[in-house]
């Protein structure tokens, strides 16, 4: 929510700073997320000044040039080489002299200096209207009015638009602080309460408003009086439709709305200055002289003002004529019935519509308009017929005009207000402050609740129409604390609470030490969206996923079924700015759709490595990572967590290269592999990276049932024996693991390959493995006669099993 300073002050009836504006605001739940100075000129014309241009003669270097003597009321005049046609003596004009910056339309700052223009000196410039901000306009220099004082500072002579702008994070809950009048409430009651002032916001005068005639009386009815309880509106005859007064325009362009014409403009700054959206309709376009609010038949096309067909939703409320729809009801308006520059008389619509089906309708066809993010949120059902008078009144003064029908005001079943009682206890208990009666009533009043009845132990209130998040007591605590102010909760001395007891704590710890192991190997933890971009995956890849029916945009439009995409966008991004050697993980969530409405939410692990393993030092060059980087950390990690894998398995799938995948009783605990450069070619990324995805949920559920057992360390020493042997070279080192496990040796603590060499020497298809054994008894010092056997036995079963030939 964008709020003006100069904007919202016209309703207070004191003066506050800015400063302290911006922390009132954010004192009363209105969080200033930012706040900057708005000019409605770029740079605010510092340093220009109205000069007069006193002698021109041609450049004797260039025909298309001009040497002026220009005075901006000092003693010795300024002589400026102007290149513009229309350039003449005694025009008085816009002078940036030297030192002085000028801000461009659509071009970078330029500071002025002295300069030679083909070997004659030039004393700062004679502007246009598009080089200083004004206009549009380069056919030539700005030329003012005779009457322009000379040496009168630009900015003074201009006088260009400058405010105060905050940006404001508004909680989903509160729609009364969708407008600059609602702003300014709340401002007034921190206000009273603190400054023990009754101060109220300036009253929104609709005084004045008359009916001029009835010539355009319109037949309105409502058909769907649950979607709209309340629809006002007043016609409008003889309209003037032009641009808005500087004024209009100013309030609109400072919180960033491009003025259009004064119509279109008035509901804006109308909704933004009371939070009711209005809807302008061409009374010429409505045929039949009829508006209906109805639901239209399922698969009813209707093209909006942005031009597009739609296709209807039959429960999408619509605002029709006698033959068609003319506008979404409190989404969009139509192409057909919107007013144009030729429009003469209008229709202007005021109404409440049902907060559910407006969100509903804006999401169903992804319009997020101004008007339906206050509509959804609810807005004040008592101020419609208000509003609208305010509208028209103002109408009259800009567009001119005469109202030309009565105020239809169609509100069948007058909404009662809702009634909250809270006990003053509970206010003290859940505020942790102890508020006289006096003060609560005073904050409540001040906001516009009214007091229905006051007991000894408990307040009884009417909430008001523009306050429909209101409905339990906690809510009106959470009112008085607001405008007594967030930073005014007292910290007590000493705090009483109930520890949570989660019996599910081991799988925070699994995943804390995951985490920390990670981090220690030098990772850096990425948290990216789970909703990706449905043209990452083919159609193949789709049938099987989540496809959002309401996606946030184009790009974000599907729930990943793996973190690959996203976590390949991180490494691009990190890659763009520069830093090349990346360790990432991830733990997130991947979804998918097994049809019938069944879907399935899955935790995973995503581990990214590219670039080097290591950093150049001045006794080390730098590495870099491979394959195998990738591997050992994974089975670093089931290490970790007791999970060893009973098969890991080689396969070929789209997206990597030397794919392999860890499985234990069958189910698939991750897989590993290099990134293909097709893929990596889609993300721009030039340079190899690899990628790793373990299925967490399965890692947890072995790891949980793991017995942790704590043993002495043995004081018998390791043995270790190394063996060399040819094989061939499609042998995998996974088979060599496999042979040695069968043999049983329980005194065999680890196998390592140390080495691999490959020469024709060896023969045809063959590889020389080196492999390293360890051995040790817990009980007693091994033998060479003990650690021999098992190494026959290991030799033995390699000839046999892997018809390697064991290298003496």
């Amino acid at each position: 929510m964008t709020i003006s300073y100069k904007w919202l002050s016209e309703y207070l009836p004191v003066t506050v700073e800015p400063e302290r504006l911006s922390r009132i605001l954010t004192s009363i739940g209105l969080e200033v997320e930012s706040m900057y100075q708005y000019e409605e000129v770029k740079g605010g014309l510092k340093g220009l000044v109205i000069g007069e241009v006193l002698s021109t003669e041609k450049h004797p270097n260039a025909d298309k040039l001009t040497v002026t003597k220009v005075t901006i009321g000092q003693n010795e005049p300024l002589q400026i080489v102007c290149g513009a046609p229309n350039v003449a003596e005694g025009q008085k004009v816009v002078v940036a002299t030297v030192g002085t910056t000028i801000y461009p339309l659509n071009d970078d700052p330029l500071t002025m200096k002295v300069a030679k223009i083909r070997s004659v000196e030039s004393h700062g410039m004679i502007c246009a209207e598009d080089e200083i901000g004004l206009g549009t306009s380069h056919d030539g220099i700005m030329v003012l009015p005779d009457d322009a004082k000379v040496g009168t500072a630009a900015a003074e002579y201009f006088q260009p638009y400058e405010d105060v702008v905050y940006e404001i994070g508004l909680t989903p809950n509160r729609m009364d602080a969708m407008s600059h009048w609602g702003v300014a409430r709340d401002v007034c009651a921190y206000l009273s309460h603190h400054d023990k002032q009754d101060l109220k916001p300036k009253t929104l005068i609709s005084n004045g408003f008359k009916i001029d005639n009835s010539s355009l009386t319109l037949d309105v009815s409502v058909e769907n009086e649950t979607a709209c309880p309340r629809y006002s509106g007043v016609s409008i005859a003889n309209v003037s439709i032009t641009t808005s007064p500087k004024w209009l325009q100013q309030k609109l362009k400072a919180i960033g709305l491009r003025p259009i014409n004064n119509i279109v403009d008035i509901t804006n700054f109308i909704q933004h200055e009371t939070g009711q959206p209005l809807h302008a309709f061409d009374i010429d376009k409505i045929t039949g002289k009829k508006i209906i609010v109805k639901n239209l038949p399922e698969g009813t096309g209707f093209i909006t003002l942005d031009e597009k067909k739609r296709t209807l939703n039959a429960e999408d409320l619509m605002i029709c004529d006698a033959a068609e729809g003319m506008c979404i009801a409190g989404v969009f308006g139509g192409i057909h019935s919107g007013v144009t520059d030729t429009t003469k008389n209008i229709f202007l619509e005021s109404a409440f519509f049902d907060a559910v089906a407006i969100r509903k309708t804006s999401f169903r066809h992804g319009l997020r308009t101004d008007a339906a993010s206050r509509f959804e949120k609810g807005t004040d059902i008592s101020a419609t017929v208000n509003v609208l008078k305010r509208a028209a009144k103002l109408i009259k003064e800009i567009a001119g005009g005469e109202i030309a029908s009565e105020i239809v005001d169609i509100y069948p079943t007058v909404k009662p207000k809702t009634e909250v009682a809270v006990k003053w206890h509970f206010i003290k208990k859940l505020s942790g402050k102890n508020y006289h009666p006096d003060a609560v009533k005073d904050i409540l009043n001040s906001l516009g609740f009214e007091t229905l009845k006051e007991g000894i132990d408990e307040l009884r209130v009417a909430v008001p129409y523009h306050k429909p998040d209101i409905s339990f007591p906690a809510d009106l605590v959470e009112e008085i604390v607001r405008i007594d102010g967030l930073d005014n909760i007292e910290i007590p001395s000493s705090i009483t609470i109930t520890p949570a007891v989660d019996e599910n704590f081991e799988k925070e710890i699994f995943f804390e030490k995951t985490a920390n192991y990670l981090v220690g190997q030098g990772f850096n933890e990425m948290m990216t969206n789970s909703i990706t971009n449905a043209a990452y995956f083919s159609e193949e890849e789709k049938e099987n996923m989540v496809i959002m029916l309401n996606s946030l945009s184009a790009e974000l439009n599907i729930l990943r079924n793996s973190l690959f995409e996203t976590s390949l966008e991180v490494v691009a991004h990190n890659l763009n700015h520069k830093n090349n050697s990346l360790r990432l993980f991830e733990f997130g969530k991947a979804y998918s759709n097994e049809g019938n409405s069944k879907y399935n939410e899955d935790a995973r692990l995503s581990i990214v490595i590219a670039g080097n393993k290591n950093d150049d030092h001045w006794n080390q060059k730098a590495i870099a990572a491979d394959f195998y980087t990738l591997k050992g950390i994974v089975e670093a990690i089931m290490n970790l967590l007791g999970v060893e894998p009973d098969s890991i398995e080689k396969n070929e799938v789209p997206k990597l290269h030397n794919h392999i995948v860890f499985k234990l009783n069958n189910l698939m605990l991750g897989a590993a592999g290099e990134v293909k450069k097709t893929i990596l070619e889609k993300f721009g990324i030039k340079q190899p990276v690899f990628y790793a995805e373990l299925n967490w949920s399965a890692l947890y559920a072995f790891a949980s049932k793991q017995k942790n057992k704590v043993k002495e360390i043995s004081k018998y020493p390791l043995v270790q024996r190394d063996l060399a042997m040819i094989v061939s070279k499609e042998l995998k080192w996974d088979e060599v693991q496999k042979t040695v496990q069968k043999i049983k040796l329980n005194k065999l603590q680890d196998i390592k390959l140390f080495d691999i060499f490959e020469s024709e020497k060896l023969g045809n298809n063959k590889k020389s493995l080196a492999v390293n054994f360890t051995f040790q008894d817990e009980e007693k010092t091994l033998t060479d006669k003990e650690i021999d056997g098992w190494m026959n036995k290991i030799m033995s079963a390699m000839e046999k099993e892997l018809q390697a030939e064991i290298r003496k």
